[in-house]
């Protein structure tokens, strides 16, 4: 058996990883990245990437349907889905292989290949390599698994997830997508406008993880229009039918149906890739769903030497906090080998930052709607059906929440509205900052811009503060 040993050892070499041995290197421990293959990150492969080549496909689709509202004569629109998903393999593919290249650079004694096992707080094992690693700190970034329900299985390749999607060589003529969180409904959102017909089916009420009730109506009322809502509904049955697959589902509140569908979507989430590792012969104390209990701001694991990172962690999986995990979970474990837990850094969290990118889209930032905090907070809200750019654009529809405590420092924003990519990050940006609504209402603001929209809703809030 081939033996290796080093300060830190990273289990995947997706954003998260590749961070964290970045961090580890810059602060001088011997460091190598663990890849079982195939390698090129969630985002780019399966997710952040394809998902948008698919959207803006349908944008554009969307956008020809509708030039007539400007007086532009377009013609019958037909989508070529082979055209469209044989571009969005394409590009995916070049983001992919920007990642490996990057992965190459690496220095080849650091590089190492094969599925990665504890087998005690200090050691791991490739099995499939015939290779013992001993380490003095470890940092877990083996990324997410998209979930399928078990009534799904034996179903083959009708059902879809997010890592087979982009695989499919044609659109389907109807899909029934499992849930409306932002992966489902930006995919529903997204086949609909490329004329697959579309059923969406979620437990809850709640689409695009949604949680002010305005914001809520007036999304399901929006996406409604482009496709079939089931709320509050469970899959209860799932049978081949000829070259479909049948479900059968049930209401909460009684009422169910079935129908046949080309395709199924499971969409149901991503939890951690952690089956397979060791974890409890690595001495990691495990929560009730097996995986590692660590601190939330150190990143380190109860039990062992072992750091957890990215969608691994399964704490906020988006990619800007799997790079910053990455690099915290890197440096620290090379100064937890370095210099004892002493070493060890607790950098201030970032303000939540999420995005959907359905259109409207939709961003959470900071804290968000909480019925049990009204009395602490003032609400400056707008109605973008009616905002000025919003309506030269033909895309007036969705509102603003923006939060501030009594103090009028801005606490968070939810929203449903044109932009809401851009509106997020200025948000995000002044709440990390610690400005207040006063703060942000005295920037340069141009005009006539869907930002705006901001200054109506901080000039709201500003009102509420004076009238307190």
């Amino acid at each position: 058996m081939r033996e290796l040993r080093c300060d830190v050892a990273v289990i995947g070499a997706g954003t998260a990883g590749m961070a964290a041995y970045r961090a580890a290197r810059e602060a001088g421990a011997r460091a190598v990245l663990i890849e079982a293959g195939p390698g090129g990150s969630t985002c780019a492969r399966v997710g952040c990437m394809p998902s948008k080549l698919l959207i803006t496909a349908a944008k554009a689709a969307h956008d020809a349907r509708r030039a007539g509202e400007f007086g532009v004569a377009t013609g019958p629109i037909r989508v070529d889905g082979v055209a469209t998903l044989q571009r969005v393999r394409r590009e995916r593919d070049r983001f992919v292989a920007g990642v490996l290249s990057e992965f190459e650079k690496f220095p080849n004694e650091d590089r190492v290949n094969g599925r990665a096992r504890f087998v005690a707080r200090d050691i791991l094992v490739l099995e499939d390599r015939d290779t013992r690693i001993a380490f003095g700190a470890a940092v877990i970034a083996a990324g997410s698994s998209p979930a399928v329900p078990e009534l799904l299985a034996g179903l083959g390749d009708r059902v879809l997830t997010t890592d087979t999607l982009f695989e499919i060589p044609d659109l389907p003529r109807s899909l029934a997508v499992i849930g409306g969180g932002p992966v489902g409904i930006e995919i529903a959102q997204a086949m609909a406008r490329l004329g697959v017909a579309v059923t969406l089916l979620d437990g809850g009420h709640a689409l695009a993880g949604l949680r002010d009730p305005d914001l809520v109506a007036r999304a399901n009322a929006l996406f409604a229009a482009e496709m079939t809502l089931h709320f509050g509904t469970k899959v209860e049955r799932a049978e081949s039918a000829g070259d479909g697959i049948r479900l059968t589902w049930a209401g909460k509140d009684g009422a169910g149906g079935s129908g046949v569908f080309d395709r199924v979507l499971a969409a149901a989430g991503r939890p951690p890739s952690l089956r397979g590792l060791g974890l409890e012969e690595a001495g990691l104390s495990l929560d009730e769903k097996g995986g590692p209990c660590f601190d939330p701001r150190t990143l380190m694991g109860e039990g062992a030497p072992i750091f957890v990172a990215g969608d691994a962690a399964a704490s906020r999986p988006v990619l800007h906090e799997a790079a910053r995990q990455g690099r915290i979970a890197g440096r620290n474990a090379a100064a937890l080998v370095r210099s004892g837990p002493t070493g060890i850094a607790t950098p201030a969290p970032w303000v939540n930052l999420a995005m959907v990118f359905t259109d409207p889209g939709t961003a959470a930032v900071g804290e968000t709607y909480d019925p049990e905090r009204a009395a602490e907070r003032v609400v400056g809200a707008v109605d973008f059906s009616r905002q000025g750019r919003a309506r030269i654009m033909d895309r007036a529809a969705g509102a603003l929440r923006i939060y501030a405590d009594r103090a009028g420092c801005l606490t968070g924003a939810e929203m449903l509205c044109p932009e809401a990519e851009h509106l997020g990050h200025l948000l995000a940006m002044a709440i990390q900052d610690g400005q207040t609504a006063q703060d942000l209402r005295d920037r340069p603001f141009y005009h006539p811009t869907v930002e705006e929209g901001l200054v109506t809703a901080l000039t709201r809030i500003i009102d509420g503060l004076d009238a307190r």
